[in-house]
């Protein structure tokens, strides 16, 4: 084993023993320590980095600027650690942590809408095991906005069934939230589970042999009845989980829900962040272009008020000062 690779070892225990989830960035640094391995460097030199950069990141794996800058901040984290830890290589350390971030392009964001989502549910083959399984993992997620992590994660006992039916997960920073149901959406759930594992512990959605899916794995499951959809719009978009998580937040936007209960709903940490469903949603600003006036009408001029709308006004003038205003208003509009 590499001197990095006990480094990294040591990093993650130490993250872990924080508190730290890290799903993300221990898959994004193992790959890194393998690349490097593989060139048979023992400690990590500005050029490996860059050669990992360009010829793994950019250039095999086709990674974008936005993918790229990820994991460029898994790395400096990491780096940070090294240069505590290892005087020999504190210089490249140094060198890494000052690489500049890549300017991403910020598209806007893809959703379904309601006929595409109803076409993605009827895929599934509900006759069959796995296509129950699917189904009710396609709905959850439309209808709560779960990210993958949370939906994957799932247990037997975060789902609450009757009057206030909910579900509840730990998301991002270990913050605990409960999502409502619908009642069409806990009748299926509550099915579901009454065929399953009666543990508290059991996944609700659990692989061929009983264990939880991998995020892989859900990912393959969204593509593949996008893909066989008879939905043209839908065959043409490129759907993940996540997309699923922005249509469930743009259902809710144009329902009329506020901004910061769509943030509470999805776990966000400030109701700015939802304002990326805003700029994604055509029919707001459709809305506020039906309200403004044509540019060919005619100008409305200037506002001249009738003689009861003056007379009403002059009645509620005081008598010593009802001379004086009421000459000044001739004259004003005159």
């Amino acid at each position: 084993m590499s001197t990095l690779s006990i480094e990294l070892d040591r990093y993650l225990t130490i993250r872990r023993s924080l508190g730290y989830r890290l799903d993300t960035s221990e898959r994004i640094l193992r790959r890194f320590v393998a690349f490097v391995d593989s060139r048979g460097a023992e400690l990590i030199t500005t050029d490996s980095f860059l050669q990992w950069k360009i010829l793994h990141v950019e250039t095999a794996r086709g990674n974008k600027a936005r993918s790229r800058n990820t994991r460029l901040a898994a790395i400096r984290s990491f780096f940070r650690y090294v240069a505590m830890n290892e005087p020999a290589c504190a210089l490249h350390c140094q060198k890494i942590l000052t690489l500049l971030s890549k300017r991403a392009v910020q598209r806007s964001i893809d959703f379904l809408n309601r006929t595409e989502m109803d076409a993605l549910l009827a895929v599934p083959d509900r006759s069959q095991w796995i296509g129950q399984r699917d189904y009710l993992l396609l709905l959850v997620a439309l209808q709560t906005g779960l990210r993958v992590s949370e939906l994957i994660n799932l247990r037997r006992r975060d789902v609450v069934f009757g009057t206030g039916a909910h579900v509840g997960c730990e998301g991002k920073g270990r913050k605990h939230r409960c999502t409502p149901l619908r009642k069409d959406t806990a009748r299926a759930l509550e099915a579901w589970l009454a065929r399953q594992s009666s543990s508290p512990d059991a996944v609700v959605f659990p692989s061929n042999r009983g264990s939880r899916l991998s995020r892989d794995a859900v990912e393959r499951i969204v593509r593949k009845y996008a893909t066989s959809s008879v939905c043209v719009s839908l065959q043409g978009k490129r759907v993940t989980p996540h997309v699923l998580r922005h249509s469930t937040a743009m259902e809710l936007l144009q329902s009329g829900v506020d901004r910061s209960v769509i943030a509470l709903w999805l776990g966000h940490e400030c109701v700015e962040t939802t304002g990326i469903y805003i700029h994604a949603d055509l029919t707001i600003k459709e809305k506020a272009l039906d309200r403004m006036a044509a540019p060919d009408s005619a100008p409305s001029g200037r506002y001249r008020p009738d003689d009861d709308l003056l007379a009403f006004l002059r009645s509620k003038i005081p008598r010593r000062c009802g001379a004086r205003v009421h000459r000044a208003s001739r004259r004003r509009w005159l």
